[in-house]
């Protein structure tokens, strides 16, 4: 087994473990394995991401100025409109407050 040990002020605070070990244990330990959920975008967000550009292009902005005012590069907005990336929770806020769409989260 691979320990990582971080430690803050001297003092051991984090161990970090390869998942596989990290199962083992909660096997040992006669625990359920760990899942970790995915959490894709909701229905109505990829339906909206595929028409950003026309939304973006609709509001008179251009690429580069909403993706400074989003606080992403306009290479990583292009990414988002061509579907290549999908947006974070934070992402999508901002373009939608930039857009002045409600209800996109």
């Amino acid at each position: 087994m691979t320990v990582q040990i971080i430690a803050r002020d001297g003092e051991p605070e984090y161990a970090v473990l390869p998942w596989a070990d990290y199962q083992a244990l909660l096997q040992a330990a006669g625990q359920q394995r760990a899942v970790v959920p995915s959490a894709p975008a909701p229905a109505a967000n990829r339906a909206r991401l595929e028409q950003l550009q026309a939304l973006r292009e609709a509001k008179g902005l251009s690429p580069e100025g909403l993706a400074r005012s989003v606080g992403i590069s306009p290479h990583y907005l292009a990414m988002i409109e061509s579907g290549e990336r999908q947006p974070d929770a934070a992402i999508l806020r901002s373009l939608a407050w930039e857009l002045g769409l409600e209800g996109w989260s």
